[in-house]
């Protein structure tokens, strides 16, 4: 009977380490796709919602959405009238949410007092945290990248399987 309780207590401290390492990959889910000037604290993120320009960015797809004579336009940069505007100081939102940018009016209202001016969000570039070298741009990126043989491209191999 001993050896039965045993057996069972090692087979669930080996499952709960099996489930551990697996929601880390998948918390770990999108960290490598952000760009430099997204927001540190969010090892996953869909979307951002950026409030002072009324736009998106599909972090997946790594482009900007934004609204033009009545549709969303999907680029891979910011219309001409946003040339100026600093992706690093502006304020972003981070949205996990399917296309966001079809409750643009909720988004709109929820965050319209957000604009400028605004709390300093650091920015991935800026950050001292290792988990942000493995984020392409990123000032660390390049050592991060020979001291992890293993991954390419930012995204660790394993999680690519996933």
């Amino acid at each position: 009977m001993k050896r039965i309780i045993l057996l069972a207590v090692i087979m669930s401290a080996f499952l709960f380490q099996q489930a551990s390492a697996q929601l880390k990959v998948h918390v770990n889910l999108n960290l490598g796709r952000q760009p430099v000037w997204g927001p540190t604290g969010y090892d996953r993120a869909n979307y951002y919602y950026l409030p002072d320009i009324d736009s998106y960015y599909d972090i997946n797809k790594s482009q900007f959405i934004y609204h033009r004579r009545n549709h969303w336009v999907f680029a891979n940069r910011l219309p001409r009238q946003y040339r100026n505007f600093d992706l690093y100081n502006g304020y972003k939102v981070v949205v996990n949410e399917p296309r966001p940018y079809l409750h643009a009016d909720v988004y709109r209202n929820k965050y319209r007092n957000n604009k400028a001016p605004h709390e300093r969000q650091m920015a991935i570039r800026d950050s001292k945290e290792e988990k942000y070298y493995q984020v392409k741009g990123h000032p660390m990126h390049n050592q991060w990248m020979r001291n992890h043989p293993d991954n390419r491209n930012g995204h660790d191999r394993d999680h690519d399987r996933h």
